[in-house]
């Protein structure tokens, strides 16, 4: 493979990982914007964007937009976090010109007030069927417990009130802000011409007009706080804690890694071994969430509300024996033996590759090959594992709790 890098000037950045090998490419434009780079004056309003950006733009309706897409047999899609927004898709290589074209364009959108006030309702619906969903409502939950007072805290959809309330002028402005080309990067992967694509993104993009985009990245250990949601329709009782762990831009993240993977990972677990084998719970994981300037151990529990006390005293009391003794030499051969086979799996096409490529530099702004990846997590040893979780202490947890209890 070839990793090939530029920046147009104004400020957009193209890079593409070139294998002549694949089938297939995959393209995405990443933005790096999210639910924390919002006011609250505007919350949700990243996602709702996101659906807007379909909608259509000055040459292509929101038909013409999906029916580009179809014509090409494309498999693409977006998506809205805390930090990032990504455009997506993959065709054959032949295509590469054609699916550019299509999300190029779409990456200026005609926000029509039609269509704004029409997709208000979509998003409106979206979030009371989010609101229906037990998982995602405690997760979404403990994000404001544990990041309080900080931008981490804000919701990805926003509320019912705040998209009630936003107006179209609102998004255009934050579009112009947060749509810079200095804040956006273009990522190709798998079978494709670099230079044809550069020379087609300054076509399209090249006269895009650069603003300042600041982010907020203050440092967050987590308040500690837990909060318990007494719901009587929901009949299992779910329990999110997270825990202070390393920045997105950290070394020290494949050691978070290969940490919560011992001790959380669905199968093989010290969880799993403590929880779902013997029964006590239908869901134990524990994963690892590299962030801006932060990150987060996530263990999310699931299960039957008069077991719940003893579900949570067990979590707690195979966290601390964690943090005390650590991972076993076979414990660490198991985790880095399951992180090489999914990042392997991933990887055998474009499509798998390119969110990695596509974060590893706007986190990083540096590119790990595949196989450069794997070793870093080969390369972490013990006594890193256990500095991490010296330094960032699995026990020291904000909860959420979700069902019929109204404590824990």
């Amino acid at each position: 493979m070839e990793f090939r890098q530029t920046q147009l000037d104004n400020g957009l950045t193209v890079v593409c990982e070139i294998n002549p090998e694949a089938a297939s490419m995959a393209m995405g434009f990443f933005v790096r914007t999210g639910s924390r780079d919002e006011t609250p004056e505007v919350a949700g309003v990243s996602h709702f964007l996101e659906h807007m950006m379909f909608k259509g733009t000055d040459k292509r309706s929101a038909a013409e937009v999906n029916l580009a897409f179809d014509r090409l047999g494309a498999q693409y899609n977006a998506s809205t976090s805390e930090e990032n927004t990504i455009y997506y898709g993959a065709v054959l290589p032949e295509f590469q010109a054609d699916l550019l074209d299509v999300l190029g364009d779409m990456m200026r959108p005609a926000l029509r007030g039609g269509d704004f006030d029409m997709e208000k309702n979509v998003i409106i619906d979206e979030i009371a069927r989010y609101e229906d969903m037990p998982s995602f409502k405690v997760f979404e939950k403990l994000m404001a417990v544990h990041f309080a007072g900080h931008p981490l805290a804000n919701s990805v959809l926003g509320t019912t009130e705040s998209i009630t309330a936003l107006r179209r002028e609102q998004m255009q402005t934050y579009f112009d802000q947060q749509y810079s080309p200095g804040n956006v990067t273009l990522v190709g992967v798998g079978a494709l011409d670099f230079d044809a694509f550069v020379a087609q993104a300054k076509r399209l993009c090249g006269s895009w007009r650069p603003f300042d985009v600041h982010r907020r990245r203050p440092p967050c250990r987590g308040s500690g706080a837990t909060k318990v949601i007494a719901d009587p329709k929901v009949v299992r009782q779910h329990v999110a804690m997270m825990s202070a762990a390393p920045p997105g831009d950290d070394e020290d993240r494949f050691a978070a890694q290969l940490a919560a993977t011992v001790f959380g990972d669905v199968t093989g677990s010290r969880l799993y071994y403590a929880l779902v084998d013997p029964a006590l719970v239908d869901e134990a994981h524990c994963s690892y969430e590299a962030m801006d300037a932060t990150g987060a151990f996530i263990t999310t529990l699931s299960c039957d509300p008069e077991r719940a006390r003893q579900v949570v005293d067990v979590t707690l009391a195979e966290m601390a024996a964690f943090v005390k003794d650590g991972p076993t030499p076979g414990e660490m051969d198991a985790a880095r033996n399951k992180l090489a086979s999914i990042i392997t799996v991933k990887g055998e096409v474009p499509m798998g590759r390119l969110v990695s490529v596509g974060l590893e530099w706007v986190y990083r702004r540096d590119y790990i090959p595949m196989g450069e990846q794997i070793d870093r997590l080969f390369g972490a040893t013990l006594e890193q594992v256990r500095d991490v979780l010296a330094r960032y202490d699995l026990r020291a947890v904000s909860t959420t709790a979700l069902g019929p209890l109204e404590t824990l």
